[in-house]
């Protein structure tokens, strides 16, 4: 993995001999090409700190897409992922106190609870984080299958997140399996902007989405993302597959600046924060 974008004193120091860009700067080369540890990665992709009053929450997005814009193959994000883009999600994993995903995601992903990693152990604790992330599932008709482990064996208790519509059987089962459902909409759906609301009153202001595209669609729409962490797969598949975020479009499209560019293998790391 290399470094592209914030240009440090590092990559600048290896520019090749003679490279000037406009104005005589210098052209910053590329890293040398290695495996980064994962405090390296945690250090890349570190939240940022906001408010002098306290943290405020921040809203990250994790997803990956080809070359033609695929969010998918054949259903499943894992055909078009590789092993670093792996490292990376379990990266943003480790340092989020959330992890919100919509239903149709954990039905098709096959999601389980966040895991401990003793890796990053030390830096949860100073952060005042707990051993893992809970996971929060977005959504309306809460028709999951609660007999898995994501709902029986989390080692923090999965959260469910619906609006105040939703079927009350549906609801007891949840609770009776071990989740903790919050209610974030008046209707059958989440408001967004209330269910960020809901989980900083929990504590958790590092939040971080997986998708599906329906759920991010709906954060872009809302105006509640802050960063959008996408990886770029080197690949073609063509088809009809979803992009990474769906639904209505926005009156007025969202600029974001880049904040940080990595590459591995042709797999390019990016991320967006709002301007």
């Amino acid at each position: 993995m290399r470094r592209l974008f914030p240009v440090t004193d590092e990559t600048a120091a290896q520019a090749p001999d003679g490279a000037y860009g406009a104005g005589g700067a210098s052209v910053p080369g590329p890293l040398v090409d290695r495996e980064w540890t994962l405090a390296e990665l945690a250090a890349a992709y570190a939240y940022p700190e906001r408010g002098p009053g306290g943290r405020e929450p921040w809203l990250r997005a994790n997803m990956v897409a080809t070359l033609d814009g695929a969010a998918q193959h054949e259903g499943r994000s894992q055909p078009i992922s590789s092993a670093t883009d792996m490292r990376v999600f379990g990266t943003l994993r480790a340092l989020a106190d959330v992890v919100v995903v919509g239903a149709e995601t954990v039905r098709q992903e096959g999601y389980r609870p966040a895991r401990a990693r003793e890796e990053f152990a030390a830096l949860r604790a100073a952060a005042g984080q707990g051993p893992a992330p809970a996971i929060a599932v977005v959504t309306a008709s809460l028709e999951l299958d609660f007999s898995l482990p994501l709902f029986t064996s989390p080692l923090v208790p999965t959260l469910i997140l619906t609006g105040a519509a939703a079927a009350p059987d549906r609801v007891a089962a949840a609770e009776k399996a071990g989740a903790r459902v919050v209610v974030a909409g008046d209707g059958m759906g989440i408001d967004p902007p209330r269910a960020v609301r809901a989980l900083a009153e929990f504590g958790h202001t590092r939040l971080l989405t997986e998708g599906g595209p329906r759920l991010l669609g709906q954060m872009v729409a809302s105006g509640v993302l802050d960063e959008l962490c996408l990886t770029v797969s080197p690949m073609l598949t063509a088809g009809d597959a979803q992009r990474i975020a769906g639904g209505p479009s926005i009156t007025v499209p969202q600029r974001f600046a880049l904040a940080g560019l990595l590459e591995d293998e042709g797999f390019l790391f990016s991320s967006y924060r709002r301007q």
